[in-house]
């Protein structure tokens, strides 16, 4: 825990008291609800999971980027085949472990009852909680799934460690009874806040790379974290970063969750301030066997592109990092690579490109990374590559309010 946030907490508990994998189905876009005003502070890209288990208790972990007040969370039963409930809905302040910041933890309600039943393939907004949420902190989320059965909404690979435990102890502040750990999230997908007047966020569609494998769990050392901070610091109305990464997640086709085609509309063009989606996808794509044309992802970024400037926010592209020493490389993957980097550098379809290639690679194997950025398989960067990425974003070009439409 960092020392300023340490010394926030008293004040922080204050004022809010004063206030696997693969899916069966992809919902559509109108199964997304209508964002509340505010901005998300942060998010986590679903998709089905396991059965679920009834008479649980859930105690998440999740990461704040922007602060504000009147917290609203998300809840999502995008991919179950029934409606779940969800009683005792509690958000706090996480003090270490499973255990809360006193006095912080305060109860959710919806359309102002204290449970709520979320039907098949559809998702609800809690109604705002008053009181000041505080930036980079950790919140917790809690709640019991009483007749939770079929699959699970949720994101697999968390990077952060949450708690479970037996139904009606989302009250309490206190970690005993929070007695197992998990590395997933379960239905919780969005979290969002009334910030400063013209603060925006950004959305970073991706994959295991912006979920943050092989960066350090419970460090919050994922790319979007170190550009989250990097945001906080600087003079931007950039504030909010949703993560919409997830593990094995392709362009065009389903499989590690739905495609970025399928999920653009759910995961990131409704969340609330959306100001920036942020595209670093294709690798999934290029080292799939059989293996795509450059053409064929180029349609798919176009397609996204045209989608996300329709919706009215800016587009910035990230080139695709290099792979070889991953086990799928191969000489035909990296001259899609090589063309689709071309194009996404030199077209002029975007409102800003990253170049996350130029900054990964080896200068003296381009197709390699940089050793002292791989995180060990050639594919994933570690913690300092994780740092590197953020540290290449043009923070201007995250807001392209004033530019000419497209």
């Amino acid at each position: 825990m960092r020392a300023r946030s340490a010394l926030a907490w008293p004040l922080a508990a204050v004022l809010l008291a004063a206030v696997s994998a693969c899916q069966s189905r992809t919902p559509t876009p109108a199964e997304a609800p209508t964002p509340p005003d505010g901005v998300v502070t942060w998010a986590s890209s679903a998709a089905r999971m396991d059965e679920a288990a009834a008479d649980r208790g859930h105690r998440l972990v999740v990461r704040t980027s922007v602060g504000g007040h009147d917290l609203r969370i998300r809840l999502s039963n995008a991919f179950g085949d029934r409606p779940v409930t969800f009683d005792g809905v509690h958000a706090g302040l996480r003090k270490e472990g499973a255990a809360l910041v006193r006095g912080s933890n305060r109860p959710l309600t919806f359309d102002g009852a204290r449970s709520v039943t979320v039907p098949a393939g559809e998702s609800v907004f809690s109604d705002p909680l008053p009181g000041r949420l505080p930036d980079t902190t950790d919140l917790v989320i809690s709640f019991d799934t009483p007749d939770a059965t079929g699959p699970v909404t949720g994101h697999w690979l968390a990077m952060q460690t949450s708690y479970t435990g037996a139904r009606g102890h989302t009250a309490e502040e206190g970690a005993a009874a929070w007695t197992r750990t998990m590395g997933s999230w379960f239905y919780l997908d969005a979290v969002s806040v009334r910030a400063a007047p013209g603060t925006g966020a950004v959305a970073a569609l991706g994959d295991s790379i912006t979920d943050g494998w092989q960066s350090t769990t419970d460090t919050n050392r994922r790319w979007p974290d170190y550009l989250a901070r990097r945001l906080n610091r600087a003079d931007t109305d950039i504030k909010g970063v949703a993560n919409a990464g997830i593990s094995s997640n392709k362009v065009l086709t389903d499989g590690g969750g739905p495609s970025a085609l399928n999920r653009l509309d759910r995961d990131v063009l409704s969340q609330p301030g959306l100001r920036t989606v942020f595209l670093f996808e294709g690798v999934n794509d290029i080292k799939a066997a059989p293996g795509i044309t450059a053409d064929d992802l180029i349609d798919g970024y176009r397609t996204i592109a045209e989608r996300a400037h329709a919706a009215g926010t800016c587009v910035v592209a990230a080139t695709v990092a290099p792979f070889k020493g991953w086990s799928e490389w191969s000489p035909a993957a990296e001259a899609v690579r090589r063309d689709v980097n071309a194009y996404l550098r030199d077209s002029g379809e975007f409102d800003a490109v990253t170049d996350f290639d130029r900054v990964l690679r080896s200068p003296y194997d381009p197709e390699r990374i940089l050793p002292a950025f791989d995180g060990g398989d050639h594919l994933h960067p570690n913690d300092k590559g994780m740092q590197a990425m953020a540290d290449a974003v043009d923070l201007k070009s995250l807001d392209c309010a004033g530019r000419s439409p497209h």
